[in-house]
């Protein structure tokens, strides 16, 4: 993928420019039975970003991050299914397409991701007899994730950029994940679901090239 980012480059004659992010991730597991973005983790990376054309309306970015992603639920209520406290460590590295708008600086992009399992989740299940018990007698999750990802950036301050990027699994991470009930016995496929809130700080001068891009058109 870096070769082909620095073909696309190279052909259009443009700057790669690079980024380090930092931010929290609010992730779900689909198929557990469960709701909410209530897994809260962190994310931290580096990213390349190429400028496609003259009037860089189109960009792509590689990047490569560490996800903290996981489900967390803990109730005292009644009504809880179950309590469970599990992290997934991931790498992941998403190639996305941006169309930016010159002016305002809003940038919108669609990609992929594929992540690594770090580590294998260790995490703590409790049950509440009153409703279904899933089993934890393997709880050991698939290495690979690979994900579809739409995102939002906009500029806060000069080089200084807010992204909100949500993903979503395309491929199981845990095969039929089995759940009982007294009278029933299903299983689910699993998929990670996250929204990620970062900041991403943005090395060169891009916006000395949207003012060249603004000059010409008058």
């Amino acid at each position: 993928m870096l070769m082909l980012l620095g073909a696309i480059a190279t052909q259009a004659q443009n700057r790669i420019q690079t980024y380090v992010d930092a931010g929290g991730v609010f992730s779900q597991v689909e198929g557990d039975e469960l709701k909410g973005f209530n897994h809260i983790g962190f994310n931290g990376g580096v990213g390349a970003i190429v400028h496609l054309g003259d009037r860089h309306r189109w960009a792509m970015t590689l990047e490569t991050n560490y996800n903290c992603r996981g489900i967390y639920n803990k109730k005292n209520s009644s009504d809880n299914y179950y309590n469970i406290d599990l992290d997934l460590h991931y790498v992941d590295i998403p190639l996305t397409l941006l169309f930016r708008d010159p002016y305002g600086g809003l940038e919108v992009g669609l990609g992929m991701a594929y992540s690594r399992l770090l580590a294998q989740p260790h995490g703590i299940v409790s049950f509440n007899p009153r409703f279904f018990i899933p089993d934890s007698s393997n709880m050991t999750f698939l290495k690979n994730d690979l994900a579809a990802a739409a995102e939002i950036r906009f500029t806060i301050w000069e080089n200084l950029k807010m992204s909100i990027r949500y993903q979503r699994s395309v491929i199981p991470i845990k095969k039929e994940w089995t759940f009982h009930m007294a009278d029933r016995t299903w299983s689910n496929d699993c998929f990670n679901s996250s929204v990620t809130l970062r900041l991403l700080w943005q090395f060169g001068e891009e916006e000395k090239t949207h003012h060249k891009y603004r000059k010409r058109r008058r």
